[in-house]
């Protein structure tokens, strides 16, 4: 019978055909014919109880369970793997591929080596940087604007390693590429233009050819710039022009900032963070968006403060958090405050606001405690209004320690989505479900209420797990998931719990759960991490996306994973450090 072998590690999911049965020999991972740029694979599989097995002849370790996942090292090129138990065999190839430039035969620039590879557009003034990947010992030059750019000849490249060599034993350092033929010139442009398609020049013993760029450039005039309005709710602002750039605060629905820069399907809004164009809409005969701002009101609504702050036209806004402050940072906008009402409040201790830089204003909420329980950010009209929630309410009478807490479990993948499989064909979607059912059951009994995003084998967008838990509004939110290395990592010896958070406000909650999970859950420690998963973005609430185990180490799949006695055991732990951690917060 046929089922679907996926590894699935934090959203990124291969779905690979296999045979499953259990008790016989079988190979689920990797296929008969495999690529992969990593330096080891994991070759996952099963075989008989008290069975030898061997790969090219070497015996490797099984688990209780008959389960295998020996990590091996690849040569560049074909690999060829030969997984004998008894009279059968599986051979395996698997090729790894050194991600490199094509290099040009003959005289000329490597293809798809010329940069900017888009189209893209500047301010006056701003450095405009070109590169090219050509023969060593090359005169390089690019034509552009009627002038003649030298790029130079760069001895070393630094590679950076991918941002998930982190979540392996890897090294994460970076590696410099020697004699690479990379080229690089930068330039400016004083004046506002369009400068056309650049044309890239190389000349090496008297012979010279030319090739025109890939995108053309244009000179912006600050006088002419484009106004644009985030239509999205969300708008995803990001350090640089691609989705491998990090993420700002999103930019509420209506935000509005001119356009100083473009990049393909990318532009730059003033405050200097990129939003996809997709997320924008240019507004007609619009004058740049500037604010003055003069009194701030603050008022207490049901388990939250919230915060007015009058515009004249809805501008882009920064987030920060730390312990004790909130910092709110506005662009294009120029205080004339002379007062701001803001009485005792709950959760905030003061206000303090500065004028930081003409047009940027920041205002620092410094609060009670160091634990922040969620925050919303939304335009009403052109008020921008912020919503800081107080900590959860509890009945000290109660017997019940987390009575009158609302606490949100996502119970990852489902449906279609099986999420990471193991070795024996158990479904990371069906192990989700299992503990957030379990975990539920636990917080209930110590009085909280409790919401899950679903409770059958079904499919639910990201983005409707996310629009759940703001709907709900939790004291906490957790994304239930079990875990798999992606390619590289040492499968067999890779286990424990791991704790991912996003915003400072549940960074606390993150290591408090997993050192509590790890001491009284009988779990082995992953560790704690920063990642940008969008179950532990969410703003209402301390949000955290959990990944209990590794489908994909069969030693922890068999024993801990998919052990009933164990699940009880963990659900048991993580309702405990739940309530803990909630007692002694304020």
């Amino acid at each position: 019978m046929k089922n679907i072998f996926k590894l699935t590690f934090l959203g990124l999911t291969i779905a690979l055909p296999v045979e499953a049965s259990e008790g016989t020999f079988n190979i689920s991972y990797p296929p008969t014919n495999h690529e992969t740029t990593d330096d080891r694979i994991s070759i996952i599989g099963t075989a008989p109880l008290g069975e030898k097995v061997s790969v090219n002849g070497k015996p490797i370790k099984l688990s209780q369970s008959g389960s295998f996942a020996p990590s091996l090292p690849l040569k560049k090129g074909a690999n060829v793997f030969t997984v004998r138990h008894q009279n059968q065999e599986f051979k395996i190839k698997v090729t790894r591929t050194v991600a490199q430039a094509e290099r040009q035969q003959g005289l000329g620039f490597t293809k798809d080596s010329l940069t900017p590879k888009v189209d893209v557009a500047r301010l006056p003034g701003e450095l405009l940087c070109f590169g090219a990947i050509a023969p060593t010992n090359a005169k390089v030059t690019v034509n552009i604007g009627g002038q003649a750019i030298p790029l130079t000849y760069q001895p070393k490249v630094v590679n950076l390693p991918d941002n998930k060599i982190v979540l392996t034993q890897l090294s994460n350092q970076p590696q410099q590429i020697s004699g690479a033929g990379h080229y690089l010139g930068c330039a400016a442009a004083e004046v506002a233009a369009d400068l056309g398609i650049p044309l890239f020049e190389l000349s090496k013993d008297r012979q010279t050819v030319t090739q025109a760029g890939p995108g053309k450039v244009q000179i912006l005039s600050p006088a002419k710039l484009e106004i644009a309005e985030v239509i999205v709710d969300g708008g995803i602002a990001r350090t640089g022009p691609s989705t491998d750039y990090s993420r700002l605060t999103p930019l509420p629905k209506g935000t509005i900032a001119s356009v100083t820069g473009r990049e393909g399907e990318w532009v730059r809004l003033d405050y200097g963070g990129w939003i996809n164009s997709k997320e924008v809409r240019i507004l007609p005969s619009a004058i740049p968006p500037k604010t003055l701002i003069r009194s701030i009101r603050s008022k207490k609504v049901a388990g939250a403060t919230e915060v007015s702050f009058p515009l004249q036209i809805q501008v882009p806004m920064l987030v920060q958090q730390s312990d004790r402050t909130l910092k709110l940072t506005l662009y294009n906008t120029t205080a004339q405050t002379d007062i701001i009402r803001f009485n005792d409040d709950p959760l905030v201790s003061r206000l303090d606001w500065q004028q930081t830089a003409p047009g940027i204003v920041e205002y620092t909420f410094n609060l009670k405690t160091q634990q922040q329980w969620g925050y919303k950010l939304e335009y009403r009209g052109t008020t921008l209004v912020l919503t800081l929630r107080h900590p959860p309410a509890r009945n000290p009478r109660s017997v019940m320690p987390l009575e009158g807490i609302k606490i949100v479990l996502d119970p990852g993948h489902g449906g279609t989505d099986s999420g990471a499989v193991s070795s024996t064909g158990g479904t990371e979607k069906e192990m989700n479900l299992i503990m957030s059912k379990l975990l539920a059951d636990e917080l209930i009994a110590r009085g909280a209420t409790v919401y899950l995003t679903r409770e059958t084998d079904k499919a639910v967008s990201l983005p409707d797990r996310v629009t759940f838990i703001n709907q709900v509004q939790p004291a906490i939110a957790l994304s239930i998931h079990h875990n798999a290395l992606p390619e590289g990592g040492d499968t067999a010896n890779t286990a424990g719990f791991g704790s991912f958070w996003y915003h400072a406000q549940a960074h606390s909650l993150g290591v408090y759960l997993h050192n509590y999970v790890v001491q009284y859950g009988d779990r082995a420690s992953y560790g704690v991490f920063w990642d940008n998963l969008a179950l532990a973005r969410p703003t209402i609430a301390p949000s955290l996306l959990l990944e209990l185990g590794f489908m994909s180490n069969p030693k922890e799949y068999a024993e801990k994973v998919s052990n009933p006695v164990e699940q009880q055991k963990l659900a048991t732990a993580l309702a405990d450090g739940i309530t803990q951690w909630l007692l002694a917060t304020k």
